[in-house]
């Protein structure tokens, strides 16, 4: 295969189709980054957190030419067809379907998918992301990509909780070593892309969900819609909550008092 080791930088357009690699994930910066997010390898099951893709995917892009610095979550959708393990050989594939302009910037959809070594198809996930210029600041009064969705989740106070978690930016900087966007590791990127704080990356928000999920017993096939609310910033404190009877959940939220940070729709749920 093609070695994508120091690609050019490419601007994102629609069809742009990345090189097929085959890879494994690393077992020890697993275990670094879902301790951080207090969960383990064992609750997986010896399988590949789902959220563990959703940088991947991102990576995945950057290893193409497009680069993920100044790039925030707004809608991110994960499909397990089938457990990956940590030890397997993966073949990731994808591309960059749509590219929309923004007042911020640019609203890019990426498309990722992951085969086992068998072939079978194990994550599919389509990534909607508002990618800011780090080379200016941001206008306060404009709103990033525009009009908001209608919010899966209207009060979270209702829901049932699962876990508080109080950030630290040690925790956030560990959980991001090695990450080409400066958004979630450099105040001073973080400004001028219009937070006051860096913030968390997506997957790490997501973890805390999927986690939670995972606790309340493993499914084989899960289609989950996340979407990302409100910046989590690396000082922040939130719950983790959920909508539902347990082990039949269909949302979960983090949510700080009535305002919702970050929610997940289950829109699928089978067991193994």
């Amino acid at each position: 295969m093609t070695d994508l080791s120091t690609p050019a930088p490419v601007t994102p357009y629609a069809g742009l189709a990345y090189t097929p690699r085959r890879f494994r994930f690393d077992p020890a910066a697993e275990d670094r980054m879902m301790r951080v997010c207090g969960s383990d390898a064992a609750l997986f099951g010896g399988m590949v957190d789902p959220a563990a893709f959703i940088p991947h995917a991102i990576r995945e892009s950057a290893l193409n030419g497009v680069r993920e610095n100044g790039g925030v979550n707004m809608l991110q959708v994960v499909r397990m067809e089938s457990p990956l393990a940590l030890d397997e050989e993966i073949t990731v594939s994808g591309g960059i379907t749509s590219v929309t302009e923004a007042p911020r910037g640019m609203i890019t959809t990426a498309e990722t998918f992951y085969h086992g070594a068998d072939g079978r198809l194990g994550m599919a996930l389509r990534r909607v992301a508002l990618k800011t210029d780090p080379a200016r600041a941001a206008d306060p009064a404009l709103r990033g990509a525009g009009a908001r969705p209608a919010p899966l989740i209207d009060n979270p106070e209702a829901l049932d909780p699962l876990g508080a978690v109080a950030l630290t930016p040690e925790d956030v900087k560990t959980y991001s070593a090695g990450t080409a966007n400066l958004l979630h590791v450099d105040p001073e990127a973080a400004a001028r892309a219009g937070y006051r704080a860096p913030i968390v990356g997506g997957s790490q928000g997501v973890r805390y969900m999927t986690a939670a999920l995972w606790r309340e017993g493993a499914p084989g096939r899960v289609e989950l819609d996340i979407r990302f609310r409100r910046p989590i910033f690396w000082d922040d404190a939130f719950e983790v909550r959920a909508e539902g009877e347990k082990g039949a959940r269909s949302a979960l939220c983090l949510s700080r008092g009535p305002k919702v940070l970050m929610e997940m729709r289950v829109r699928r749920q089978e067991a193994s």
